[in-house]
Order: C-alpha cells, then sequence, then structure tokens
C-alpha cells in the first residue's frame, strides 16, 4: 500500500455547500473536486443553521470539540452529538439543521458517494503498534486525534496530533505498521 503523510497546515480550508459555515478538508477523492466519491473533513459550526444536503450520499458525523448539537431532520428522529468521537451516520439526502447546545463546536464529517464506496468508521485509542492489510479497492484515512504516531517503514514518517495519514492500495501487497501512543479516526473506505 502506498502512504501519504497530510501535515495539519496542509488541509484545505473550503466554504459549506450550502455557504453557511466553513470546513477544512482533510481528504477527498477526487482531491478538489465538488463531486466527489468521498470526503473526510473538519466542519465549524459557530450558529446554528442547516446542514448541506449531499443526495446519493451517506454521512458519518461525530463531536471533535465542544458542548454539543443536535441535529433535527426532516426524514427521521434527531441525533445528539454530545460524546466525543462518538460517531452516528444518516443520509445525506435528508433535509437536517444542527441546534447547538451551549457554544461553538467542531465536528469530523465522512462523507461518501454510496453507489460508489461504504465506510466504516471508528475512534480507537492508539496503544503500540496497529497494522493495516492491503485489500482490494480499500483504502484506509488515519486521523490522529491526540499524541503521536509514526509509520514504521519510512525512516522520518512521524505524525502529530491533528496530522493524518493516507493509505491507498497500489501493486504492492505490503501490509503498513503505525506505532504510537494517543488516539485515532480510522476510516475504512470500500469501493464497490
Amino acid at each position: 500500500m502506498s502512504a501519504r503523510r497530510i501535515r495539519a497546515g496542509e488541509y484545505r480550508r473550503v466554504r459549506w455547500k450550502n455557504d453557511g459555515g466553513w470546513t477544512t478538508e482533510l481528504a477527498a477523492a477526487p482531491a478538489g473536486a465538488e463531486a466527489f466519491d468521498w470526503r473526510i473533513s473538519i466542519a465549524e459550526v459557530e450558529s446554528d443553521g442547516a446542514f448541506s444536503t449531499f443526495p446519493g450520499c451517506d454521512r458519518h458525523i461525530a463531536l471533535l470539540d465542544g458542548p454539543g448539537m443536535q441535529i433535527d431532520f426532516d426524514a427521521s428522529a434527531p441525533l445528539m452529538l454530545d460524546q466525543r468521537l462518538k460517531f452516528l451516520q444518516f443520509s445525506g439526502d435528508w433535509t437536517a439543521r444542527g441546534r447547538l447546545l451551549g457554544g461553538a463546536v467542531r465536528d469530523f464529517n465522512v462523507i461518501v458517494r454510496r453507489a460508489a464506496f461504504q465506510a466504516e468508521v471508528l475512534h480507537r485509542p492508539l496503544v503500540g503498534p496497529m497494522v493495516f492489510l492491503p485489500e482490494a479497492k480499500t483504502t484506509w484515512f488515519i486521523y490522529i486525534a491526540g499524541g503521536r504516531a509514526e509509520l514504521k517503514d519510512v525512516a522520518g514518517m512521524d505524525l502529530e496530533a491533528g496530522d493524518s495519514l493516507l493509505l491507498e492500495r497500489d501493486g504492492e501487497a505490503r501490509n503498513r505498521v503505525i506505532s504510537g501512543g494517543g488516539e485515532v479516526v480510522l476510516v475504512k473506505l470500500t469501493g464497490l
């Protein structure tokens, strides 16, 4: 698998699709495309308001910082984002509105076009080594939510809190190992 480190200073800050706020795009495929197959970002929510809709997409969201937010939907019961990095899922087709629970928040978002990809999103402690196996049609995105890590087989491939690592399947069938201490968000993106 190929490995690409993405430093926190390399992320792209863009307006929300509905122009209601800002998001920091950590990674997307295709990169920089408005019609992406998947996108991983951190949104800054400073006031109550509407979420952008993403027809044909599935969304995974979790509170990263702040007191929390309730998300109300036209098609489902509300979701409560009040536990740090506890991921919840909903359809990007739904009309959604966020209501802050006492101040601004930052939330972690994974959006996938459901006809192209499936996503599994996990928050895990990083204590020692973590092995990633090369699988067909699979991309791994690892966000260092706290602490530090390093890619074991590449000299100088250290990762600080806020950095990310993108592992993509290439012609080489080799495992990748990260090691360190802290916490990570793992996004497994599987092509359909």
